[in-house]
C-alpha cells in the first residue's frame, strides 16, 4: 500500500493546477535535471495499521521543496500551497482508503548560495479496500 499511496500523492500533486505551473518538476526522487523550484517525494516508511477484519498501513512520507532565494519567506507561499494540496488528497483511492492525513514536522535550511530546502513530513493512515 505504501507504493500505491506514493503514486497517488505524486499523481495528485503533479496534476494540481497551481503547483504544476509554479514548480519546474514534481517527482518521486530529486530530479537530475530541473531548475529550481522543484518538489520530490524523498522518503517513506510504513508500519502495520491493520484491524480485526482488514489490513492497513501507517505511512510516513517526506516531501522536499527546493527553491531559490535569500529571504526566508521566499518559499513560504509555495509551502502553504503544498501543505494544502497534501491535506486535500482525496481519501478514496484505488485499492485503499485514507483514514487520516496528519502533518508531523517541517525543516527548512539554507544551502549553498541562495538555495533553500524545505522538508515536510506527513503521516497517512490507510486501509485496504
Amino acid at each position: 500500500m505504501e507504493i500505491a499511496l506514493r503514486a497517488a500523492l505524486l499523481g495528485y500533486l503533479s496534476n494540481h493546477p497551481r503547483l504544476s505551473t509554479e514548480l519546474n518538476a514534481i517527482s518521486e526522487e530529486a530530479p537530475l535535471r530541473a531548475s529550481l523550484p522543484w518538489l520530490a517525494i524523498v522518503a517513506s516508511a510504513s508500519s502495520d495499521w491493520s484491524h480485526k477484519t482488514g489490513s492497513g498501513r501507517e505511512v510516513r512520507i517526506a516531501i522536499e521543496l527546493q527553491a531559490r532565494g535569500d529571504d526566508p519567506e521566499t518559499a513560504g507561499q509555495l509551502v502553504a500551497e503544498i501543505e494544502k494540496a497534501v491535506e486535500d488528497l482525496p481519501h478514496d483511492q484505488t485499492g485503499f482508503r485514507i483514514a487520516n492525513i496528519q502533518f508531523l514536522r517541517a525543516r527548512t535550511e539554507q544551502r549553498g548560495g541562495t538555495i533553500r530546502a524545505v522538508l515536510l513530513e506527513y503521516r497517512f493512515r490507510i486501509l485496504a479496500n
